[in-house]
C-alpha cells in the first residue's frame, strides 16, 4: 500500500507501511492500483503541532541514534541538532567513507544519502525528520528501515530560501523488495 503524505510542502511516501497512518484523514484510492491496493492520503500538522508531538516517546525510552557521516558535512551535523532538539539522545562518527556502513546496514544504492544513522533495530538514511522516526520506533514495522534519499532542500538538516518536495521510503535490506 502506497501512501502519500502532504506536511506542509514535503510529500512523504512509505511502501505498505502505515507509519504515518494514525490521525489521517481523506483517504482516497489510487486509479490502476496494484494487487496491494494504493492509496494516497493528505495530511497537514495541527496548528501549533511540533516534531514528535504525533506520537510521544520518553527520550530515556528511545535507543541511542548512531550516526555515521563525514567530518565536513554541515548538513548532518544539522540533521544531528534536528534530532537532539526532537529529544534523541545522539552519538555521532565521523568518517571519511560511509558507504561501507550503507552496505552492512543493507542501504540500497538509489536510497544513499550523505550520512546513515543506525537505531535500535533500524536504518535511518538521510534527512528524515525525527516525527517520522518516532512513529518507526513506536510502530515497530517489519522493515529494515527508512530514508529521504539525496539531500532534498527543506528536508531536517536541509533548511534554505525553498522546500522540495520529497519522499520518505521504506525498505528491506538489500533493496530487492520495498515493503
Amino acid at each position: 500500500m502506497m501512501q502519500r503524505y502532504s506536511i506542509v510542502s514535503t510529500r512523504f511516501v512509505l511502501l505498505a507501511l502505515p507509519l504515518l497512518a494514525l490521525g489521517c484523514a481523506n483517504s482516497e484510492p489510487q486509479a490502476g492500483a496494484s494487487a496491494a491496493a494504493e492509496s494516497r492520503v493528505e495530511a497537514a500538522p495541527a496548528a501549533g503541532s511540533s516534531p514528535g508531538s504525533a506520537v510521544q516517546l520518553a527520550s530515556a525510552e528511545m535507543p541511542v541514534v548512531h550516526v555515521y557521516k563525514s567530518p565536513t558535512c554541515g548538513c548532518c551535523t544539522d540533521w544531528v541538532t534536528h534530532m537532539e532538539e526532537a529529544g534523541f539522545r545522539t552519538e555521532v562518527q565521523d568518517m571519511h567513507d560511509v558507504a561501507p556502513i550503507k552496505a552492512r546496514a543493507g542501504v540500497p544504492g538509489h536510497l544513499h544519502s550523505c550520512h546513515t544513522s543506525l537505531i535500535g533495530d533500524y536504518v535511518v538514511e538521510g534527512h528524515v525528520p525525527a516525527d517520522v522516526i518516532r512513529r518507526l520506533l513506536a510502530e515497530k514495522p517489519n522493515v529494515t528501515g527508512i530514508a529521504v534519499p539525496g539531500m532534498p532542500m527543506g528536508s531536517p538538516g536541509m533548511e534554505g530560501p525553498y522546500r522540495d518536495r520529497y519522499d520518505i521510503v521504506a525498505f528491506r535490506h538489500g533493496g530487492g523488495q520495498y515493503v
